[in-house]
C-alpha cells in the first residue's frame, strides 16, 4: 500500500505547466504548412509587440502573404482558439496531480470519558486510474492542439480566398468607372446630336439605355467591393484607421504552368491535420474502453488511516478500506457504451479519410480547370477583343464607321474584362482551396462556379 501511494507522488510531482503550455507545436505545423508565424498575445506587452508589427505590414500595399500573416496575428477570434490550449493543459495538469487527502476530526463525550477521532482518507480509485487518465488527458491535449492548428490553416486560406475576392471587386470598380465615363461621353454626345437633328428619338434612347445599365452596373461593383473588403478587415481583425491598408492595383498574374500533382490523394492522407485528428481519436477512444474497463467495478475505493483518543482508555490507532458493492451495477452498460462509442470513433476515422480523398480530387480538378478557363481568357478571348479593338480604331481614323460604332464596339468589350477578371480571381481562389485540402478541410467555393465562388467567399469565417 505505502509502496502505491510513493509511486502515485512520484506521477503528482511529475505534474506540471511546460514553458510554452504546448503552443510551439502550432507554431511549428504552422510554420511548416505555410510558413507563416504565430503570436499567443497573453497580457499587454503580447499585444503591443502585435500591435506593432501589424502596423508595419499594414504601411505599404498589402500583399497577399502580407494579409495572411496579419491575420494569423491579429485575428481575435484565433486569439481565444489559442486560449483553449492552455485551458486544456490546466486540465491535463489537474489530471496528474494527486488527489487532495480527506481529514475527519470529532469529539464525542459520555459522562466524564471525552473521545476524540481523527482520520485521514485518499481516493485509492483515483490513485489507481491516474496512469490511465493522464495518458488519456495528454491523447485529447493532442487533439486540442490539433484542431487549433487546423483552425490556424483554415483562417489562412480563408484569408487568402478573401484577399483575392477583394482585389478583383477594387479591380472591377476602376474598370466600370472608365465604362461609366465613357458611357456618360457617348450620352451627351447623343443628346447633342439630337438637338441638331442629326439623331433620332430611338438612337439617342439607346445611348441613354447603356449609360444608365454602366451607372447601374458601377453602382454594383461598389456594394461589391464594399462588402468583400469588409469581409477581408473581419480576418485581419483591423479596425479604426487600420481599415485604410491598400491594396495592390491589380491581381496577380497567372503563373506559366499549373502544379502537376499525380498521387495528390496520398499526399492529403499523408498531410491533412483532419486524418490525424481522426486517428488520434480513435487511438483516445480504445485508450478509454481499457479505462472503462479496468475500472469497471472499482467506482468508490477509498483508504482510511484513523488515530482514536480517549482520557480514559489508550489510544486506537488503525486503517479502513471502503469500497462500492458491485451487486446491481456490474458495469456493463458503461462496458458497452464505450465499445459503441469506439466504433463510431471507427467509422468517423473512415469517413474522413474518405472525404479527404474526394475532397482533395475535387479541389485539384476545380484548380486545373479554373487555370485553364483563366488561361483562355488570357491567351486567346482578351486578345481576340483586343485585335477587334484595333481594327475599328484604324476604320474610324479612315472615316469608314462612326463613333457611335466605335462606342458600340467598346461596349462589347466590357462582358470580355470583367470576365477576364473573374477568371484570374477564380483561380487564385481555387488555388488557396487546394492548398487547404493538402493539409485540412477546404470550403472548395471555387470549384462550384464564378457566381458561387463570390458569394462564399463573403460568408463568415
Amino acid at each position: 500500500m505505502l509502496a502505491l501511494v510513493a509511486s502515485a507522488v512520484v506521477l503528482g510531482g511529475c505534474a506540471s505547466f511546460g514553458a510554452d503550455g504546448g503552443f510551439s507545436a502550432v507554431e511549428r505545423t504552422t510554420k511548416e504548412r505555410i510558413g507563416k508565424d504565430l503570436h499567443w498575445a497573453r497580457g499587454d506587452a503580447d499585444l503591443d509587440t502585435i500591435a506593432k508589427r501589424v502596423a508595419e505590414l499594414l504601411a505599404k500595399p498589402l500583399t497577399v502573404d502580407d494579409a495572411v500573416q496579419v491575420a494569423l496575428l491579429n485575428n481575435r477570434g484565433l486569439q481565444a482558439d489559442f486560449q483553449e490550449i492552455g485551458i486544456t493543459e490546466a486540465e491535463v495538469v489537474q489530471a496528474g496531480r494527486l488527489p487532495n487527502p480527506g481529514f475527519s476530526f470529532g469529539r464525542s463525550s459520555r459522562g466524564d470519558e471525552r473521545e476524540i477521532e481523527r482520520g485521514v482518507h485518499f481516493n485509492l480509485a483515483r490513485l489507481v486510474a491516474m496512469p490511465l487518465i493522464g495518458r488519456m488527458e495528454a491523447r485529447r491535449f493532442e487533439q486540442v492542439k490539433g484542431r487549433v492548428a487546423m483552425n490556424v490553416l483554415s483562417l489562412a486560406a480563408d484569408t487568402r480566398k478573401a484577399y483575392f475576392t477583394a482585389l478583383a471587386a477594387e479591380e472591377t470598380v476602376r474598370y466600370m468607372r472608365q465604362v461609366k465615363q465613357a458611357a456618360d461621353a457617348s450620352a451627351e454626345l447623343a443628346r447633342r446630336m439630337e438637338q441638331v437633328g442629326n439623331f433620332n428619338k430611338l438612337q439617342r434612347a439607346r445611348e441613354q439605355s447603356f449609360y444608365a445599365n454602366a451607372a447601374l452596373q458601377l453602382a454594383r461593383a461598389e456594394q461589391a467591393q464594399r462588402s468583400t473588403r469588409e469581409r477581408l478587415v473581419r480576418l485581419l481583425g483591423v479596425w479604426g484607421t487600420q481599415t485604410a491598408f491598400a491594396l495592390p492595383e491589380r491581381l496577380p498574374d497567372l503563373p506559366p504552368s499549373p502544379l502537376d500533382l499525380p498521387d495528390v490523394e496520398q499526399v492529403a492522407l499523408t498531410q491533412r491535420l483532419d486524418v490525424q485528428g481522426a486517428k488520434q481519436a480513435a487511438e483516445q477512444t480504445a485508450s478509454n474502453l481499457g479505462l472503462t474497463k479496468t475500472t469497471r467495478f472499482v467506482n468508490v475505493l477509498e483508504l482510511g488511516v484513523m488515530r482514536n483518543s480517549s482520557n480514559e482508555e489508550p489510544t486506537q490507532r488503525g486503517w479502513e478500506i471502503a469500497f462500492e458493492l458491485p451487486l446491481f451495477d456490474w458495469g456493463g452498460a458503461r462496458v458497452a457504451r464505450a465499445e459503441a462509442v469506439y466504433m463510431q470513433t471507427l467509422h468517423r476515422a473512415a469517413e474522413t479519410a474518405i472525404n479527404a480523398r474526394s475532397e482533395v480530387r475535387e479541389a485539384y480538378t476545380g484548380y486545373r480547370s479554373a487555370y485553364d478557363i483563366a488561361r483562355h481568357h488570357r491567351d486567346e478571348v482578351v486578345p481576340l477583343n483586343q485585335r477587334i479593338a484595333e481594327e475599328n480604331v484604324l476604320r474610324y481614323n479612315g472615316m469608314l464607321i462612326g463613333v457611335f460604332e466605335l462606342l458600340a464596339d467598346a461596349r462589347t468589350q466590357i462582358a470580355s474584362v470583367n470576365a477576364s477578371i473573374e477568371a484570374l480571381r477564380d483561380f487564385w481562389i481555387a488555388q488557396a482551396d487546394l492548398d487547404m485540402a493538402l493539409i485540412g478541410k477546404p470550403s472548395l467555393a471555387a470549384a462550384a462556379g464564378p457566381a458561387m465562388a463570390a458569394e462564399a467567399a463573403g460568408a463568415g469565417h
